[in-house]
This record gives structure tokens, sequence and C-alpha cells, in this order.
């Protein structure tokens, strides 16, 4: 699926909303490591950027994300609107990260 074809509005510009095929998702649930917690409480010491923390949220946001264009592509969808994310600790340290949209199938306008 075209990144171009997805958004957080609920239109694409220059182009129609065919068909609603429905809400989409994509489910991560990831746990720190023993070894990243340790490198980055050694990275508060010093302030700033938690690169490690920062890499590990990237890197689940951008894996929930593809799987909810997968499941877009499933129900035949050329686009996802709406797409907004949401994270909720499952335990001490697991945290669930959900990313969904509305599937759409969409056309160039004009």
């Amino acid at each position: 699926m075209n990144h171009a074809l997805t958004t957080t509005a609920f239109s694409l510009d220059g182009h129609r909303t065919i068909k609603t095929l429905g809400v989409v998702r994509g489910i991560i649930v990831r746990s720190r490591s023993i070894v990243g917690n340790i490198g980055a409480g050694f990275q508060t010491l010093f302030g700033g950027n938690i690169s490690l923390y920062t890499k590990l949220c990237e890197q689940t946001r951008s894996d929930a994300f593809e799987l909810m264009l997968r499941h877009a592509q499933q129900l035949g969808a050329n686009a996802v609107i709406g797409i907004r994310y949401d994270a909720t600790e499952v335990m001490a340290g697991v945290t669930e990260v959900l990313c969904y949209g509305t599937a759409v199938i969409v056309e160039t306008a004009g």
C-alpha cells in the first residue's frame, strides 16, 4: 500500500472515497529487556533524549502501522484514513501499541 494514501485526516486531498471497508488495526505487545533498561538508566543520568527507548518506541509504532496496512490490504483497501495510535501498559514493563484507522477504497478526484 502506498504510504501517501494514509492519513490522520478523514479524507485524502485529491481523492474521492468510493467505499468504506471498516476499521483496521495493528497490535504489537513489547517488553523492555533488562539490558535495554540498564542502558537507558545510564542515559537518564545525563538527561536529554533516552535514545534506547526512543528507538524501541519508534520501531514498535512502525511495526503496528505496517500490521494495520496489511489488515487493510486483506480487506481490499488502497488507503487508510483517520489513523490513530494508542498505548496501554499491560503489566509492568510490557506495553501494547495499537495503530488503527478506517480502510477505504479511493480514486483520484477529477
